[in-house]
């Protein structure tokens, strides 16, 4: 098992997988996940030739179950200290959800060579949260049900997100996939609930407008036209004009787990970005 060592001394656990002189592909995942949500498209890109890594957010999946470092600035901040661990030049960066908006603050202020472009999916910047700057945000209640739902009953929470929005299974007509609800729900429950009901704080409040303006690497940013979990209007639709280099693709009926139930869509839609 691969880990390494923060500064601050909490161990992180990642995979890293594929010819180590290849291009690097570096995924972000969401909250409450791991590095697992992303076995589909890290098989995908090995087979294809690059070298593809992924980490487990500190209080996530089977990193350490600390209970500080709970902001952006952080979580980008190890990104950083294991790119440099690995030594990583002209990586792709694709971040989901929450990891959208972790590989957009590190994408934002990493060191020259070190990113080639950048693809965000389903991703939380600019600014969930409803502020007077941001009048068509998601209302605070909704996060403070969150971390109340989280407190109550964590693993009914996890179940009733899997089950529901997250995926679109409560759309009519959707073909729900069981397994991909039990993996969801299993990569949740493997995580801190210290650490997943401060992370709901971080990806609900954290202004992000500065990070996508000072990115002048190419960003693909993707998102699904039926995500209940990050509305496309506040989200893709703003980021994209706040990019120096952003395209836009969206996909009509598709839900806020979009890479996780068309796979083969989405990866030759990042496969075509990465080549051009």
């Amino acid at each position: 098992m691969s880990t390494f060592t923060t500064t601050d001394g909490t161990e992180i656990f990642y995979k890293d997988w594929g010819p180590k002189d290849a291009q690097p592909i570096f995924f972000h995942h969401g909250w409450p996940l791991s590095s697992d949500d992303w076995d589909n498209q890290m098989l995908f890109f090995v087979s294809e030739g690059y070298r593809v890594i992924a980490h487990d957010r500190r209080g996530h999946g089977r990193s350490n179950q600390t209970d500080i470092g709970h902001d952006m600035d952080t979580y980008a901040a190890d990104v950083a200290e294991l790119i440099q661990e690995l030594d990583l030049r002209n990586a792709v960066h694709i971040g989901h959800s929450t990891g959208g908006g972790e590989a957009a603050r590190y994408v934002a202020r990493a060191e020259a060579g070190r990113v080639a472009k950048a693809a965000l999916l389903g991703a939380i910047p600019p600014l969930m949260l409803k502020t007077d700057a941001n009048p068509d945000g998601v209302q605070m209640e909704v996060f403070d049900g969150f971390q109340s739902a989280l407190i109550a009953n964590r693993a009914q929470f996890y179940l009733d997100v899997s089950s529901g929005p997250f995926f679109g299974f409560n759309h009519d007509g959707a073909e729900v996939s069981q397994g991909q609800i039990q993996n969801w729900w299993r990569q949740g429950m493997m995580g801190s609930a210290s650490a997943h009901y401060q992370c709901i704080e971080v990806f609900s409040e954290t202004d992000q407008t500065e990070d996508l303006k000072a990115i002048d690497v190419p960003v693909l940013v993707m998102h699904g036209e039926y995500d209940q979990v990050v509305p496309i209007a506040n989200s893709a639709h703003k980021a994209v004009k706040l990019l120096k280099n952003g395209t836009l693709k969206t996909y009509e009926g598709l839900s806020h787990g979009f890479f996780a139930t068309h796979p083969d869509l989405v990866n030759a839609d990042l496969l075509a970005f990465i080549n051009a």
